[in-house]
Order: C-alpha cells, then sequence, then structure tokens
C-alpha cells in the first residue's frame, strides 16, 4: 500500500464538497504537472490511503483521511484523440481528521520526524505527492 499527500483549494473543492459527494466518493482530476500524472497514472493503487490538504487558504493544512478506490485511469475531463495525457484516480473520504493538522505544526517536526517529507521540502509544488509509511503514521499521532 502507498500514502499519499493529496492537495486542493477549499474555494475550489475542499472536504465539506467531498463530504457531500455521492458515497463521499469523487473523481480526482485536473492534474496538470507531468510528474504528478505519472503518479497518478503508475502509482496509485486501489486501497491506497492518502491525506486530503487544504492549501491557498487562511490555515493550510491536512484535513482528512481518504482511501483510493479507483486507481489511475484517462482525465474524464480532457476530450483529446489518441492516448490520454492525463489521469485521474477516484478517492473516498474515510473521515475527518478529529482538527486540522496545520502546515506550521508539520514545519516543527521537519528537523526530526518528518525530515525529507515533500510537502516540507523547498520549491514543493506538486498537488499529489508521495509519504512513506513513517511520516503517514507520525502525522495521524499528530491529531
Amino acid at each position: 500500500m502507498n500514502h499519499w499527500l493529496m492537495k486542493t483549494e477549499p474555494s475550489t473543492f475542499g472536504v465539506d464538497d467531498l463530504e457531500r459527494a455521492p458515497k463521499r466518493t469523487t473523481t480526482w482530476d485536473g492534474v496538470r504537472n507531468y510528474q504528478a500524472r505519472n503518479m497518478l497514472r503508475d502509482d496509485f493503487a486501489k486501497g491506497d490511503r492518502a491525506f486530503l490538504y487544504h492549501s491557498s487558504c487562511e490555515v493550510p493544512g491536512i484535513v482528512a483521511l481518504m482511501r483510493v478506490v479507483r486507481a489511475g485511469y484517462p482525465d474524464p475531463t480532457v476530450k483529446e484523440p489518441g492516448e490520454p495525457r492525463w489521469y485521474a484516480v477516484d478517492v473516498q473520504l474515510e473521515r475527518r481528521l478529529a482538527r486540522v493538522i496545520t502546515l506550521e505544526e508539520l514545519r516543527a517536526h521537519a528537523a526530526r520526524k518528518l525530515a525529507k517529507l515533500l510537502l516540507l521540502q523547498r520549491g514543493s509544488r506538486l498537488s499529489v505527492m508521495p509519504v512513506s509509511a513513517a511520516h503517514f503514521e507520525f502525522i495521524l499521532t499528530l491529531e
């Protein structure tokens, strides 16, 4: 099983929207970065777990746990002839976290417990990123 962090802007689509979706499930589409696309296409698997991370908001942070319920497939929002260029996955809300685990709180652990967490690396702007099992479990203890 892989673990992921998936960023979204809550003003566009946030945990409230996911909670209201039929079966609390949605297509994670619209990713337009080749590195992130490759992960969606090649590395995501049904059963993987992911953090839902709110970005570009007043208090950025991890707000929920999700499970991948459908592995990578051609992004249905793209209507291009030929081989698909962009990919999507389907995710389902497992649960909201009891509280937001803020970016600042994550940064406070960057030197030791969360060293090498991609989210905390300078210049890391990907909307989809892997999280090691150790980092995933540690972050859950912060809840």
